[in-house]
């Protein structure tokens, strides 16, 4: 019999298993188990001896669908010619009439199908459980291997301070520098060999957790009751995890310092304390403010502590200053914004739906056209990056392109990654953007009409150094869909995903670190981010698909450990 892949992929000529001609598979009965078309299912199969109670799907959920358990046919074990008709809470075991009579009559009996549907609960909560322990020991390894990576580089620096010092008195103390040489190097492999084997002892552990997460999978996929109430004890037991302990820190390599030409001050290796490989998030809600905005799509905070905020496609922005729970709104345009930045010297850069040239809106709430003009495409991201320079993402639909421009105060455009070293585009729509101290630029790239997207990673040059996607235990059963894009004090960058509701966090060279979901500290629909001058978090906030209210929510957040 044809499965339903190969009907959808086209590789096997498949008929109607009734007519057994070249009419079109629309249905299959999965009582019958066979293909029908359209035809021979209404005047055909009907005829059927109690067809009125088969079970009739479209073709296109045969994939989906799940053969129904039979818990009727099951033998009792103990009994021959028996059929288990309860399951004994107190045993955890199925019974049949005659174990009932003899054992478990004052037992606690519920039904099979109960008794699967609470086993199947437990071990999908396992199964939770164990996947999220394997997050968790996911991010300490990406941690580790940052701290690897650091670690390397202050090596370097330091090796490159030994040898450049050791040059100018190398005559006189060739030796000294070569015991400092092997004393570094003894101390880095030191190092790396306890974070390698934190690493080693996390990478098998994962193997095996990922092994036993399938195995769980395979029990709950059985469809086979008698099967899998053999397995479900030996599942549960897969559930209880142990994960391997890691050093909280690690010694670090020493730092040279230099002397003079006596071995007491040529320099010395002092140490430098420990590295920290622990990930400790925290956001507390600081201040909720009320609006009366469908959305808060973009924010851009001001060196008064007002704040910019726009609805977006709602067509409003306003200047607002916070009193109390709500926002005292100072000033405000009817104009459809899709992206915004504050100069440091407290003018507002806007980029308006179809404008080729940003707006600017001075100090003193004048709107004017700017020196900044993209043509022949769109600006639709603002990032500032000093008082002389900015970064603006831009797209032309009809043209298909997308580039992210770096201008200078004139409006002169300095840089414009567009393509890679293979002439292919870099982006299909550049939509969010920032940076980080290493000069790495981070951009929220929009690649589907369904706002699925991906966070690229460009070095100073233009090269790609890294592209985040999402992470496959967050977005398992959704795909990434990022919505704004911010650098935080500690140069560290966060993503928003505002359809799963979580804050994906960064390194600066786009590796995740940890998440955070809002919903746990009470914010439902994050839209939008932006860190304000005191090192503050806002997130601006949009209702649900559909609401017609004007009540979105701005919250102000104390963050740490990112």
């Amino acid at each position: 019999m044809a499965s339903s892949q190969s009907v959808k992929k086209g590789q096997v000529p498949v008929n109607c298993k009734l007519c057994e001609t070249n009419r079109t598979i629309q249905w299959k009965c999965m009582d019958c188990s066979i293909l029908m078309c359209g035809y021979c299912t209404d005047n055909v199969h009907s005829k059927f001896k109690n067809a009125n109670d088969h079970k009739i799907i479209s073709l296109r959920d045969v994939g989906k669908h799940r053969e129904e358990m039979d818990f009727t046919n099951i033998k009792c074990p103990e009994h021959t010619g028996q059929f288990s008709c309860f399951y004994c809470s107190k045993c955890e075991i199925l019974v049949c009439p005659t174990c009932v009579t003899k054992v478990h009559k004052k037992h606690h009996l519920i039904e099979i199908s109960d008794a699967y549907n609470i086993k199947v609960n437990i071990l999908k909560k396992g199964q939770s459980k164990m996947q999220k322990s394997n997050y968790k020991i996911n991010a300490k390894k990406d941690q580790l291997n940052k701290l690897v990576s650091a670690e390397n580089i202050k090596y370097n620096k330091e090796k490159r301070n030994i040898r450049s010092h050791e040059e100018t008195v190398k005559e006189q103390v060739e030796q000294y520098f070569k015991e400092l040489k092997n004393k570094l190097e003894q101390s880095h492999e030191t190092v790396l060999t306890s974070v390698k084997s934190d690493l080693n002892a996390i990478s098998l552990f994962t193997t095996q957790k990922e092994d036993k997460i399938t195995e769980v999978q395979n029990c709950i996929d059985l469809s086979n009751a008698s099967e899998f109430f053999k397995e479900v004890k030996k599942m549960e037991k897969f559930t209880e995890t142990q994960e391997p302990r890691t050093r909280p820190s690690y010694t670090s390599s020493p730092t040279f310092v230099p002397g003079n030409l006596n071995q007491s001050h040529i320099g010395s290796l002092q140490d430098d304390g420990n590295l920290s490989a622990e990930i400790n998030i925290s956001l507390v809600i600081n201040n909720k403010y009320q609006t009366e905005l469908e959305a808060i799509a973009c924010i851009s905070p001001c060196l008064d502590q007002s704040i910019w905020i726009s609805s977006g496609i709602h067509e409003m922005l306003q200047r607002v200053k916070p009193e109390g729970t709500n926002l005292k709104v100072m000033s405000e345009f009817n104009i459809k914004v899709c992206g915004m930045a504050v100069t440091p010297s407290n003018q507002l850069l806007l980029c308006v739906f179809g404008e080729a040239r940003l707006q600017h809106i001075s100090s003193s709430g004048e709107l004017t056209d700017s020196v900044y003009d993209v043509t022949p495409l769109l600006p639709i991201a603002i990032h500032v990056i000093s008082d002389n320079k900015l970064i603006v993402g831009a797209y032309n639909i009809k043209l298909k392109r997308s580039a992210v421009i770096i201008m200078n105060k004139k409006g002169d455009k300095e840089t414009v990654y567009e393509h890679d070293k293979h002439n292919q585009p870099l982006f299909n729509n550049a939509r969010y953007i920032t940076t980080t101290c290493n000069r790495n630029i981070h951009v929220v790239d929009m690649i589907s009409d369904d706002i699925r997207g991906k966070v690229v990673i460009l070095e100073q040059e233009g090269h790609t150094i890294n592209q985040y996607t999402g992470h496959p235990t967050i977005n398992k059963s959704e795909p990434f869909k990022p919505v704004d894009i911010v650098t935080t004090p500690s140069d560290n960058v966060v993503v928003i995903d505002a359809f799963t509701r979580i804050l994906h966090i960064l390194n600066d060279n786009g590796h995740l670190i940890s998440y955070f979901n809002t919903k746990d500290i009470g914010i439902v629909f994050p839209y939008s981010l932006a860190i304000n001058t005191t090192g503050q978090l806002y997130i601006g906030c949009t209702n649900y698909v559909g609401s017609q209210t004007k009540e979105a929510k701005l919250y102000e957040i104390n963050i740490d450990g990112f």
